[in-house]
């Protein structure tokens, strides 16, 4: 009955309104979740407040409260960190998957603190995936203003050639869906397939897939080898490495930093 007598008062008009951090903004600066997906762990049942249920994503945090994710007791907030990881194909980018899927949280075990992915990658794709124990961190790197180049190595069955290639730099638009510019060359031809290197700044759904099974190429493997400025470079498949802190500030400017607590 705590949380829902504090989630009361929280709510309460000329109460509490305005001390206390709403519950998904506290989860997300404990790194525990972006926001968004601090809802849908709250629509799960599994955060709780000082003992029980949490029901409301309006529900504002007190100093004191026992905040826990699926039992886990959410820390105060750490400094961003940000890592590298070499993602192996055959894992999904979710904490927790409704159809038993191994997770690259799974995977990564407690090698780190309770982390986040930044953007995500799925299940057959590989390489490079930032892991951030901060949520503010990882929807900034995320910002679409920030158009960063996300870069991968394609290969891909079937027959094409640089011109087709070439007419993606003017964006494209399939079922419906516009796609922004995407830059791609062709590596090498090798019997069936095609290795075919792509930089695109949005990163949709699926968007390398789709983009390729329109050029009629069926990709057979996906490596994301760099996100902006950080690359995948020889990390071993299943690899982390931290990211210096140093690093990050020249890539996010003071401003930004500073506003993040870096």
């Amino acid at each position: 009955m705590a949380a829902k007598s504090a989630e009361k008062d929280a709510l309460m008009p000329g109460g509490l309104e305005k001390e206390g951090e709403r519950i998904a903004k506290y989860l997300a600066r404990a790194g525990v979740a972006s926001r968004r997906e601090a809802e849908k762990l709250i629509e799960q049942g599994i955060v709780t407040v000082d003992g029980s249920v949490l029901t409301t994503p309006a529900f504002k945090v007190l100093p004191g409260m026992d905040v826990r994710v699926d039992g886990t007791r959410v820390r105060s907030k750490e400094p961003p960190r940000l890592w590298r990881y070499h993602k192996p194909t055959g894992l999904v980018t979710t904490h927790k998957d409704p159809q038993g899927r191994p997770t690259v949280f799974d995977a990564i075990g407690d090698s780190l603190p309770r982390v986040i992915s930044v953007g995500r990658l799925d299940l057959t794709t590989e390489g490079l995936l930032l892991l951030t124990n901060d949520g503010a961190l990882a929807r900034q790197l995320e910002l679409p203003a920030n158009a960063w180049v996300r870069r991968y190595r394609i290969r891909a069955y079937g027959k094409t050639d640089q011109k087709a290639l070439d007419a993606l730099g003017a964006g494209v638009t399939i079922d419906g869906v516009e796609y922004k510019p995407i830059k791609a060359t062709i590596d090498q031809t090798k019997g069936g397939n095609v290795w075919i290197t792509a930089s695109i700044t949005e990163g949709k759904n699926r968007e390398i897939r789709k983009v390729m099974d329109h050029l009629g190429l069926q990709v057979n493997r996906l490596i994301r080898t760099a996100f902006g400025p950080f690359q995948l470079g020889g990390l071993d498949e299943g690899g982390i490495e931290e990211i210096p802190s140093k690093q990050l500030k020249e890539q996010l400017g003071r401003k930004t930093c500073e506003a993040l607590g870096i």
